[in-house]
């Protein structure tokens, strides 16, 4: 990956393996933050500029910052997994890059290119690798945000944005695998034609807050989004997508993407691998009478949610003011195993992907070169190139040790400090490594 911005690098004090294990031991979601963050800034003048990997901090903002006011800000949320081959993968990038530029773009806000999403999420992560678990039913949480941040509250979009990334360990979303009960949300809606459904935007998660203290209230797990006008329309979970598995015709059906659903990366992976299951995928309108007729006749024999923090999980109970029933004898459907157990493969790097959906960052199919030079100019905290000399550029025995450890976490590979002594000159260092990696 090749970056336009230039980034400014000052590692934080590392906590050892013991200390992120503690603070890992409960990994809630949203909680268990790693070490850095990355920050970017855009204005009019200069466009893109002013990068910086940093130790995770609070962030300095004037009390008349445009965000707060008026709610200019959109996110994202991908993950990274430790891959069975001690490498770090990152799923489908590019796909979630497309989508922050969509939310940035409705709500007048300008757009990252994907190669600088994509960089920022490998700068992250090169530094914090060691937060990556290796654990199969965890992984690392990245949140990329941008907000506007003119402090200036008259009313129109901001000249100048700030995007900052951060990461966190989480795991499974819903705890131990189960299906989960959901209910028909008919007070409060999330969006309306016309509307930012389909944008990642901050206030369609605040508006939610009320309906899912509802559903928690009747007893569910989750809310189910009904459509604004009728009441009638299935549209999704709060944060999920939803599938409905019509077993007797083969069909995976979902409800369209019509501008009031977000366009889920999960949901659109799961479309594409529903033939290797035996399926024909179908997007088209659910209402709530066909859903409970369906699983009432068996012509509905699953359904699932879906989404990058849940992955797949299965529903097995519907609840409503006036109604109630099962989907199938409310356990976690076949369907939901063999596709959950298919991506999860993917994720790791032991299922073959229909494209090439996992970004990986170090490993042995990693840009050796690149790899290694970043490892430097992180730990030497200063730029380097292929002529720059280790201990010249500052480097010294704990130095060499820290890029020692970093290589053997990134690349699987263990150099000796012989091997840096030896080759001081990045540029040989680097060929002396690419040697190790390919044996």
């Amino acid at each position: 990956m090749t970056n336009k911005i230039d980034y400014v690098i000052k590692p934080a004090a590392r906590l050892d393996a013991a200390a992120r294990a503690e603070r890992s031991r409960d990994a809630t979601f949203g909680r268990v933050f790693t070490e850095h963050m990355v920050t970017l800034r855009w204005n009019e003048e200069s466009g893109w500029h002013d990068g910086r990997v940093e130790p995770l901090a609070p962030l300095s903002i004037d009390p008349a910052t445009v965000g707060l006011h008026y709610g200019q800000i959109v996110f994202e949320g991908l993950k990274a997994y430790r891959l069975a081959d001690g490498g770090i993968g990152v799923f489908r990038p590019d796909r979630y890059a497309e989508r922050f530029q969509r939310s940035a773009a409705r709500l007048m806000m300008p757009q990252l290119p994907t190669d600088e999403f994509v960089g920022a999420i490998e700068h992250l992560i090169r530094l914090d690798a060691d937060w990556v678990p290796r654990e199969a039913d965890r992984s690392l949480y990245l949140r990329p945000l941008l907000f506007a941040a003119d402090a200036d509250l008259a009313l129109g979009p901001s000249r100048s944005y700030t995007f900052v990334l951060m990461a966190f360990v989480t795991e499974m979303f819903f705890g131990a695998k189960r299906a989960i009960d959901v209910w028909l949300c008919e007070d409060y809606v999330r969006a309306a034609p016309g509307g930012v459904g389909a944008a990642k935007y901050a206030g369609n998660y605040a508006v939610t807050y009320a309906a899912q203290a509802q559903a928690t209230e009747e007893g569910c797990d989750q809310v189910v989004w009904l459509d604004a006008r009728e009441r009638r329309w299935v549209e999704e979970l709060g944060g999920m997508n939803l599938l409905f598995v019509e077993g007797q015709d083969g069909r995976l059906v979902t409800p369209p993407l019509a501008g009031t659903i977000l366009p889920g990366v999960t949901r659109q992976s799961i479309l594409e691998l529903a033939d290797t299951v035996g399926l024909t995928a179908v997007e088209r309108p659910i209402s709530v009478d066909e859903w409970e007729e369906g699983c009432r006749t068996g012509r509905i024999t699953e359904v699932f949610a879906c989404g990058t923090a849940a992955q797949i999980t299965s529903v097995g109970r519907v609840r409503g003011r006036d109604r109630e029933w099962l989907i199938g004898d409310g356990s976690p459907g076949p369907v939901a195993e063999r596709l959950g157990a298919l991506l999860a493969g993917i994720h790791r790097g032991t299922e073959q992907a229909p494209g090439d959906w996992v970004h990986r960052v170090g490993g042995p199919d990693a840009d050796i070169g690149e790899t290694v030079t970043l490892i430097w100019r992180e730990v030497l905290a200063i730029a380097v190139d292929a002529d720059s000399d280790f201990f010249e550029s500052g480097g010294h025995s704990v130095a060499v040790l820290q890029v020692l450890n970093r290589i053997q976490e990134q690349l699987g590979t263990e150099m000796s400090v012989r091997d840096l002594f030896e080759n001081p000159v990045l540029g040989d260092f680097v060929d002396v490594v690419r040697t190790r990696v390919h044996g």
